[in-house]
């Protein structure tokens, strides 16, 4: 009982709307959920879908998952405490935000896109100098450039994976689309000091997919992977088939997140403290991930397997589809700019001298 008025005195300082839930039950409501038509003692299935499953699973750390509330998707992050499980929803203003925010990235997008253009015609008369000074120079500002385009494509792009639309999806097979953007991550992050592992099914499993979305989820993914994790260690991606879903999970040994930080990881602009100085980005990396496991269906699940390091896990549900399906070759704009996508989503953790021409 001291619990429950514990935790019902926290649920009503919350701003943002929240409920518990304890033996699958709806138990306490702030009132901003009430406002939702959250009430108390309705069964948590009943507004999640397809996502129940990962749900029933959740043992430790923080799940992003999709909420269905009279008919429209809420993004909500659910963690275990005090006996409950506290769900937080993100709140409607956090879209207007990010829809601001991706109209003054629209403004600068044609300008830093024409710098690039011009900054590639201007180093190759360049690149081949002897001098080593001029040479970290143009790797340096190579990065930058793109750190820069990077942080403007995901302020572009935020607002679109929070969204309830639907990407553009073909029928695939996921396990080698996977596969192929492992493959050349590894390259790069081998390169860069680290040790990169995958795993994965080696029968083809056929579903709708976005490739790009999965690419720039992935990418996300061992970046954060990169920056916590000690540089010459190991970091283990898998990809297993459980039921009805997909299960790609990047783990690394990393000091890990502290918990009192696990429920607002997904928060945009969130950055774990002690280590923003030399990091760069706006924290939008998660957003992309959980907007991208929202899309296929599934959800992300954050926690430290054994207390050490972070797993970053993103499900996929397996849509099927006729496999006989066709990918449609049209045309369409390259977000990166027909630049090496890996090379752009790692200039965060990559060194400079990967730079030495774009």
């Amino acid at each position: 009982m001291e619990e429950q008025k514990d935790m019902s005195g926290m649920l009503e300082m919350m701003m943002q709307p929240a409920f518990c839930v304890k033996n699958g039950i709806i138990t306490l409501v702030n009132q901003a959920a009430s406002q939702l038509l959250i009430a108390p003692n309705t069964p948590i299935a009943a507004l999640l879908g397809t996502e129940a499953e990962d749900y029933e699973a959740f043992e430790s750390g923080c799940l992003c998952l999709t909420l269905e509330l009279s008919g429209c998707p809420h993004h909500t992050s659910v963690t275990r405490m005090m006996g409950f499980d506290l769900f937080v929803i993100e709140q409607s203003e956090e879209q207007a935000e990010l829809q601001a925010m991706a109209l003054t990235a629209l403004g600068l997008r044609e300008p830093l896109s024409d710098i690039m253009a011009i900054t590639d015609q201007l180093l190759p008369n360049i690149v081949n100098t002897d001098d080593p000074l001029t040479q970290a120079r143009i790797c340096q500002m190579n990065q930058r450039l793109n750190q820069l385009h990077r942080i403007v494509c995901n302020m572009t792009d935020a607002i679109h994976y929070a969204s309830a639309v639907q990407p553009r999806m073909t029928c695939q097979d996921v396990c080698s689309v996977i596969e192929e953007i492992f493959d050349h991550a590894e390259e790069l992050v081998t390169a860069s000091g680290f040790r990169l592992t995958y795993s994965g099914p080696r029968d083809p499993i056929y579903c709708m997919v976005c490739a790009e979305r999965l690419e720039r989820a992935v990418y996300n993914m061992l970046s954060n992977s990169m920056k916590y994790a000690e540089a010459g260690t190991l970091i283990e991606a898998k990809l297993t088939h459980r039921g009805s879903k997909l299960y790609l999970s990047i783990q690394d040994n990393g000091s890990g997140i502290p918990s009192h930080l696990l429920g607002s990881v997904y928060n945009r602009f969130r950055r774990q403290p002690g280590i923003e100085n030399h990091l760069n980005g706006l924290g939008l990396g998660m957003v992309l991930v959980r907007g991208t496991a929202a899309a296929h269906g599934g959800t992300v699940l954050i926690d430290q397997p054994a207390g050490s390091g972070t797993r970053i896990t993103m499900s996929l549900a397996i849509r099927r589809c006729d496999n006989t399906t066709i990918r449609s070759n049209t045309l369409r704009v390259d977000y990166a700019g027909e630049r090496d996508h890996g090379l752009l989503e790692l200039s965060d953790v990559l060194p400079p001298e990967f730079y030495a021409k774009n």
